[in-house]
């Protein structure tokens, strides 16, 4: 319900007040997607001055329009058909799989790549430390980081595409659940594990349930390396 309120003359009636009263200019402009409906005028009546009024005093009269807010369906279309257009160009023609829909999800697909590129310049990585003298040793450089961000972007989806299967979660750095976690937390929460040796035979240290839960969905390929497959 919203209500639009104000003191009008009593010489205007009911189809005029509606007719001043309920066009765009009285709702804000976010709300350009929606009308008024069920549009009621509510005659209010009040004194100057509180208490008992004196006698031969007439009320003030004012009107206040009380309407439900709806949505108006040909604004909705009309910005829909403005905002429906997104244009994008490729020069792979020839190929059938290749769609306005596959072009347009491919496009919208980049910030995954870009979000793990900018993952590979974050001191993390040590990259701004490394000196290379030889446009060579910079590929190698550059081949090994790529390598090792599909590596790293494979292992988060088979963690987050495990924990979705069977409606699990993780701690986050907040101690919250999480069916998203990030590969780098991962690495953090592995931190201060040891492989060490005892009487010939090899243990794995500082293993808690939270870092053998975390495992137990990266599957036997990350597991044998912890000893526990």
């Amino acid at each position: 319900m919203m209500t639009i309120s104000g003191d009008y003359s009593i010489k205007f009636g009911i189809t005029e007040t509606l007719n001043c009263l309920v066009p765009s200019p009285w709702m804000p402009t976010e709300y350009s997607s929606w009308m008024c409906a069920d549009i009621e005028v509510v005659e209010h009546r009040h004194y100057n001055k509180p208490g008992r009024p004196p006698k031969g005093v007439q009320p003030k009269l004012t009107y206040r329009i009380e309407a439900i807010v709806v949505s108006d369906p040909v604004a909705i279309e009309q910005a829909q058909r403005r905002a429906g257009r997104f244009i994008l160009a490729t020069n792979v023609v020839d190929d059938p799989d290749v769609t306005p829909q596959s072009v347009f999800n491919d496009y919208k697909g980049q910030q995954a790549p870009e979000r793990g590129f900018g993952l590979l310049k974050d001191p993390l990585f040590f990259t701004s430390s490394v000196f290379l003298k030889t446009p060579q040793r910079i590929a190698a450089l550059a081949t090994i980081m790529g390598l090792s961000l599909m590596v790293y972007t494979l292992a988060q989806r088979q963690l987050r595409t495990a924990l979705a299967q069977v409606n699990s979660t993780v701690p986050d750095q907040r101690h919250r659940p999480t069916r998203t976690p990030t590969l780098r937390w991962v690495f953090q929460c592995f931190q201060a594990i040891h492989l060490v040796w005892i009487q010939g035979q090899r243990h794995i240290s500082n293993l808690t349930p939270q870092r053998r839960k975390i495992l137990q969905f990266l599957g036997a390929p990350c597991q044998k390396y912890y000893l526990i497959c």
